[in-house]
């Protein structure tokens, strides 16, 4: 089987790199790894966010503004081909604070940001009155909220579905329960995996999530990437609630009242403990009091992939060229710049992004 390009890893981040890459007529295998793997896409919070995003990296800032721009066309398409409403919102999203000392240095920093991207970063304060009036179930504690107008949410599940459908109509091969175990490359690159298949393709995409921190360096990258807990809670699904998302909870398209996440160093541990899920309760009854009388159905933890600034990486091996490696905390917030955008940068086409601050090159040699 030889491809234009394999993918390795049938996350978010793997389908929507697959989807944007047939889209322009490539031949397009993806490796999906088995039920053990840990799997970010099926754990995620499911916010399209662009607030903090690149408080010290404007770049960031921007590239999350462009594929947040790019969301409803791309959600458009996906649901109209598919028949999967991806359940996006985009009306903006909170930040909400239960201090004015926390809102205010917020503030201050978004303001710094904002200069640096030349005003474009549409935020507006919000006092605890006039939160009020957007979020009426708002909880007396909050002090206020940052209203930024280019954030939004989504259906992470119902994306998934939606893109391993578009991706199979569109011609794209995904083998599931595939562990890859090494690359080679001669005049192709050869994938080989546990189960004793080879894969071949003229380049490869590394997007395994947390598989990266074995594989890269098997392929001439760095890969400092290493795996942050988030615990996540939701309710039984309520009547209207929450009219906007925020970092603390979010309604989501089915009714439930998601709350999360948690952010813990515990190495490869995904499982959910009663002190986090107390926490997360906690906080979400401060900020929505009426959720004390909510039934929560379900709880889950998951693991994030963070690079040591937490931003993406996206880098072309110095040692295997033609691979490359395609990383991010954000795959459902990049989904939509992996889809439409990230393809031209793997084809160096004229329409390339310039990605050069997420390279490898800013990590010091260990």
């Amino acid at each position: 089987m030889t491809s234009d390009y394999a993918i390795i890893g049938g996350g978010i981040v793997g389908l929507s790199t697959a989807w944007g890459l047939l889209k322009r007529g490539l031949r397009v295998t993806v490796l999906d790894g088995d039920d053990g793997s840990f799997r970010a896409s099926r754990g995620n919070f499911g916010l399209v966010w662009v607030q903090s995003k690149g408080m010290n990296q404007p770049r960031y800032a921007q590239w999350s503004q462009e594929s947040a721009a790019a969301w409803a066309d791309f959600a458009n398409e996906l649901g109209d081909v598919t028949g999967r409403d991806v359940g996006l919102a985009q009306n903006g999203g909170y930040d909400l604070h239960f201090s004015e000392e926390s809102l205010e240095a917020t503030v201050a920093q978004y303001n710094v940001l904002k200069e640096n991207l030349g005003g474009n970063y549409p935020f507006e304060v919000l006092g605890h009155n006039a939160l009020r009036r957007e979020e009426p179930a708002i909880g007396p504690r909050v002090a206020g909220a940052i209203l930024h107008h280019q954030d939004g949410h989504a259906n992470p599940l119902k994306l998934l579905r939606a893109l391993a459908d578009d991706v199979r109509r569109l011609g794209g091969v995904i083998l599931n329960g595939k562990t890859v175990t090494d690359v080679e490359k001669t005049d192709l690159f050869c994938i080989r995996c546990s189960d004793g298949s080879d894969i071949r393709s003229r380049k490869v995409v590394l997007s395994a999530g947390l598989g990266a921190i074995t594989l890269g360096p098997m392929m001439g990258f760095k890969a400092p990437i290493r795996p942050q807990r988030g615990q996540v809670l939701i309710t039984e699904k309520l009547p209207k609630l929450i009219n906007r998302p925020s970092l603390i909870a979010r309604q989501v398209d089915e009714g439930g009242i998601q709350i999360g996440a948690t952010n813990e160093e515990v190495g490869l541990d995904d499982h959910v403990t009663q002190p986090g899920l107390s926490g997360l309760a906690a906080e979400a009854v401060a900020a929505f009091p009426a959720l004390a009388k909510a039934q929560l159905v379900r709880s889950w933890g998951a693991l994030r992939i963070l690079s040591p600034d937490g931003l993406p990486i996206y880098q072309e091996s110095p040692t295997m060229p033609g691979a490359y490696l395609v990383t991010c905390h954000s795959g459902i917030t990049l989904a939509a710049a992996h889809a439409r955008f990230l393809p031209d940068w793997l084809e160096a086409s004229e329409a390339a992004p310039n990605l050069e601050v997420f390279s490898e090159d800013r990590f010091a040699v260990s």
